[in-house]
């Protein structure tokens, strides 16, 4: 009998306590850079705070369009922690495509590594919801507008984050389907990832 919810912040705090010193490995064209996971959890705490900052409030969508790196799993540990809910996008989609799901999702922040800023940039101008554009890494930014650095954004605050008690039934994350007949279909899963649900169309 479990003795409370099944929540991304209880993953955390228990990477941190029992797991702090394992290896979170990232490679990179030169080579591997590496973290302990009490440094990515630390970095998450730091990203969370920042996200408030920005204005990103519970149940809001922050979009990722990043590769499989540390920056990304602190913002897979952050965001749905802190209440909000993160929206991984494809980075393979046609740019019409992007657009769409970004817009359909009202993503109000997307994290974007800046290796691939270039193909965000094509679908800037038509992301309504989007209030800001982190940029995680170097790259060619032209045509993405005001963007804010990922290092500068987490280095400004301090670690340290009240996780809050929420319904592990609530959503924790979103993606949506491609390769389906008409537009991409969003689906949501849960905190408790015990499946997922049809969301948002």
């Amino acid at each position: 009998m479990q003795d409370g919810p099944l929540l991304v912040s209880g993953i955390l705090r228990r990477g941190q306590a029992v797991y702090g010193d394992s290896r979170v490995v990232t490679a990179q064209p030169d080579g591997y850079r590496e973290s302990t996971f009490a440094q990515v959890g630390a970095r998450a705490e730091q990203l969370a705070k920042a996200l408030r900052r920005l204005g990103v409030d519970d149940d809001d969508r922050v979009g990722t369009f990043a590769w499989n790196d540390q920056e990304h799993l602190e913002a897979y540990l952050a965001v749905p922690s802190m209440g909000a809910v993160l929206h991984t996008l494809n980075i393979r989609l046609f740019p019409e495509q992007l657009s769409y799901v970004v817009n359909h999702a009202e993503d109000k922040v997307v994290i974007i590594d800046g290796s691939i800023a270039p193909l965000f940039a094509r679908v800037r101008d038509e992301c309504k919801t989007v209030e800001h554009i982190v940029v995680v890494g170097e790259g060619d930014t032209t045509g993405l507008g005001d963007t804010v650095s990922y290092d500068d954004l987490v280095g400004a605050e301090e670690p340290g984050y009240d996780w809050p008690a929420l319904d592990e039934h609530r959503a924790a994350s979103m993606c949506y389907t491609s390769g389906t007949t008409g537009n991409p279909k969003a689906w949501s899963t849960a905190i408790a990832r015990r499946g997922c649900t049809p969301s948002r169309g």
